[in-house]
């Protein structure tokens, strides 16, 4: 797949949202701050946000929505590459963060569900009702994880609903074309999983034992972070490890495309006829565009 670099120099880049205009909206985790890549690789900060600013969405008000983990990496420099390592003992929690666009306010929506403090919100998405489903990846402790789960909320800040809880490490989430179906990736398990919907915001009861229906489990070693859905329904889920993209048929069947980074985290669609795709090369602090094989699906909001 032929593809160009965009921009470097991006601390850990995550979250892109492809704008009407060309440009590119997107987090730096390590960086804490949003920062919007002009078409032609200029940078400009929009706001700092502090803690770890993880996936990012435009809503249906307009404003950009932010899952913030809270600074829930401490950050390590291997051979060159800066890698996410451990949970600093600083680490107290997450967040769900907006910021209008047009007054240039930051505002934290959500820190808490039925009382529980978020551990690391990480991606979110929107559907056609407004609201938004967003995972939290949960994070490391000395002992082992504290797990995530899947969650829905309301723009308003009236309602947030843990959906499905004690999950691994869910990390990036995405709609079915009909929004009949939830894909949740588990970066730990290379698992692309499926939760079926009954009603919005609301998730059918799980199949048996199992939280949802697997999709497909990646074979060796490979992690999956976040991702974007296709007009086609395959959903395109960035790869840490085997550096790429890794196109997931609902069916189960996956094709791999490498790009020059061996940790991956997301992928976003624009353009008229949206196949255009940006990918955030995160240990490298790149982002790159390529013109993908089919267009992405809509989202249902944008700027």
């Amino acid at each position: 797949m032929d593809y160009q670099l965009v921009a470097e120099g991006l601390e850990f880049p995550e979250g892109p949202i492809a704008l009407a205009d060309g440009s590119v909206v997107l987090t730096e985790i390590k960086g804490q701050r949003l920062t919007r890549v002009a078409p032609d690789g200029r940078k400009e900060i929009l706001v700092e946000t502090g803690g770890g600013p993880n996936g990012a969405a435009i809503g249906p008000d307009g404003a950009i929505w932010i899952t913030n983990n809270g600074g829930s990496f401490e950050w390590l420099d291997t051979q060159g590459l800066t890698i996410p390592g451990p949970t600093p003992a600083s680490h107290t929690g997450g967040m769900i963060q907006r910021y209008d666009l047009a007054t240039r306010e930051l505002t934290t929506v959500y820190e808490a569900c039925e009382g529980r403090r978020l551990i690391g919100p990480n991606d979110l998405v929107f559907d056609r009702q407004g609201g938004f489903w967003f995972t939290d990846h949960g994070c490391s402790t000395p002992e082992g994880r504290k797990f995530g789960g899947l969650y829905y909320a309301k723009t308003d800040g009236s309602m947030i609903s843990r959906q499905r809880d004690h999950l691994i490490s869910p990390n990036g989430v995405g709609l079915s074309p009909d929004e009949s179906v939830v894909y949740a990736a588990d970066t730990q398990l290379g698992r692309l999983w499926a939760f079926d919907i009954a009603q919005p915001g609301v998730l059918a009861p799980p199949p048996g034992f199992a939280p949802g229906r697997v999709v497909h489990n990646l074979e060796g070693y490979q992690l999956l972070d976040s991702l974007a859905v296709e007009a086609s329904g395959k959903v395109c889920v960035a790869t840490i490890i085997n550096g790429g993209i890794t196109a997931f048929d609902p069916s189960g069947s996956v094709e791999h495309y490498p790009f020059p980074d061996l940790v991956c985290t997301n992928i976003c669609f624009g353009g008229a006829d949206m196949t255009d795709a940006w990918i955030t090369a995160s240990s490298t602090g790149k982002l790159y565009k390529a013109r993908w094989p089919r267009p992405g699906l809509k989202l249902n909001f944008n700027a």
